[in-house]
């Protein structure tokens, strides 16, 4: 009955079209009233606790550094360098996209700010040459959601906070699967443009090469920064997010000089209201998070999941099936905040490794990114491509098909996320 308390409160809130923030609030405040503890002083403490937290802090820095490299052209120079190595490829415009998306993850953890200048650089170019539109869309907003997994991913951090786990381990287990996933869509993309008659870029010259990898070295060193200082300790992930910040900050206004002192203002307004956001509705998880706990909810779902608890394996597939389906409806961090109090008593009940689980579990989400009806990231890209919702979901199908196979690689073969962990972290 806790669970049907918990499911109704929070998906009634949802239905009447409140924000999930305060929608997490009034599931509180039911399992509150449930239990017979009502008391808004654990509300009001539970979220200023919830918010308080060191690690949090790499969210806004990541969000501005990200924003920085939009506004300064280090994304364009990492576009122009993809596309002097692909772009004479038939079907060059989609390798340049997503080989251009797994640089951009490297540097701002963000999928709708990839996604956005992505789909602003090269959905024109691709409509130019005679590419599909919807099939380029469904494409760009695929590699899009790699942000989340490659570090610095905003995802992990979120979960990592909400779960208690290192998320120095969690950014270097990501690594190998955001690649993985990238070569889902190499894959994807060779089978279905193949046959297509779309123009082909020429091929640059040795020098043309050169150039634009020279133009584009400072903003390709910057994931290699990010990731080589966290992975040697250098810095905490907090701290590489200032770092970013300071590094995306001087290259776009001093080197490349197209980030202007007026820029500054918008710039920093854009990632303040993303932060805000985030941080309500990590406030707010908070408090239900306390809750669940207190209603003992994952013990309830544990004997739900009892048959499976001895298999691995078709425990994370039952799992995972759960995820894809609720990220159907939900955002990535409301689904992230809800679900990781609820799951991780269950994962370590069944002795699964918390950073692998991490791992599949933030990849579920960020496929929900692109999953109708909801598709936060699908429809970024409609409002930059400026093209119908329809288009754009018949285009994603091979591709999210792709991207669930290669999770699904990942849940039979635990191997592929923690040997890579073990040979990144030096054990």
């Amino acid at each position: 009955m806790t669970i049907a308390v918990f499911l109704f409160s929070l998906c009634g809130a949802m239905a009447l079209g409140m924000p999930i923030a305060f929608a997490l609030i009034v599931c509180a405040v039911a399992l509150m009233l449930w239990l017979g503890v009502f008391d808004t002083q654990i509300i009001a403490q539970n979220m200023i606790v919830g918010a308080d937290s060191f690690q949090l802090l790499a969210i806004p820095f990541f969000l501005l550094a990200g924003e920085l490299m939009n506004a300064g052209g280090l994304s364009k120079r990492i576009v122009n360098f993809a596309l002097s190595l692909v772009g004479h490829l038939h079907g060059g415009l989609g390798y340049v996209a997503i080989f251009a998306s797994i640089i951009m993850a490297s540097l701002s953890g963000s999928a709708a700010a990839d996604t956005a200048a992505l789909a602003s650089i090269l959905l024109p170019m691709m409509r130019q040459a005679g590419y599909d539109t919807g099939r380029s869309a469904g494409l760009i907003a695929s590699g899009g959601i790699i942000a989340p997994i490659i570090p610095p991913s905003i995802g992990f951090i979120v979960f990592g906070v909400a779960a208690n786990l290192s998320i120095t381990k969690l950014f270097l287990a990501g690594v190998f699967p955001g690649l993985l996933i990238g070569l889902s869509l190499v894959i994807a993309w060779f089978i279905v443009c193949r046959h297509d008659k779309i123009t082909v870029l020429p091929r640059r010259s040795g020098k043309e090469k050169l150039q634009a990898t020279w133009d584009g070295a400072l903003a390709l060193l910057m994931p290699i920064a990010i990731l080589g200082g966290i992975r040697f300790g250098i810095v905490t992930p907090t701290e590489a997010a200032v770092v970013a910040t300071v590094y995306a900050l001087v290259v776009g206004m001093f080197v490349y000089r197209e980030l202007k002192p007026r820029d500054l203002y918008r710039v920093a307004l854009t990632a303040a209201k993303t932060t805000s956001a985030v941080m309500l509705l990590v406030a707010a998880a908070v408090v239900s998070a306390w809750l669940i706990t207190q209603a003992n909810i994952p013990a309830e779902l544990t004997s739900l999941l009892a048959p499976f608890m001895d298999n691995k394996t078709v425990l994370l597939l039952v799992i995972m099936a759960l995820v894809m389906v609720v990220g159907t409806a939900l955002d990535f961090t409301p689904t992230v905040l809800i679900l990781t109090p609820v799951l991780m008593p269950v994962i370590k009940q069944a002795g699964i490794d918390p950073i692998y689980f991490g791992v599949l579990f933030i990849i579920n989400n960020a496929i929900g990114l692109i999953t109708p009806p909801v598709g936060i990231v699908l429809n970024v890209v409609c409002g930059v491509a400026r093209i119908p919702m329809s288009l754009v979901i018949k285009g994603v199908w091979p591709f999210l098909i792709a991207q669930i196979l290669a999770m699904l690689l990942l849940v039979f073969f635990p191997q592929l996320v923690t040997v890579p962990l073990a040979w990144l972290s030096g054990r």
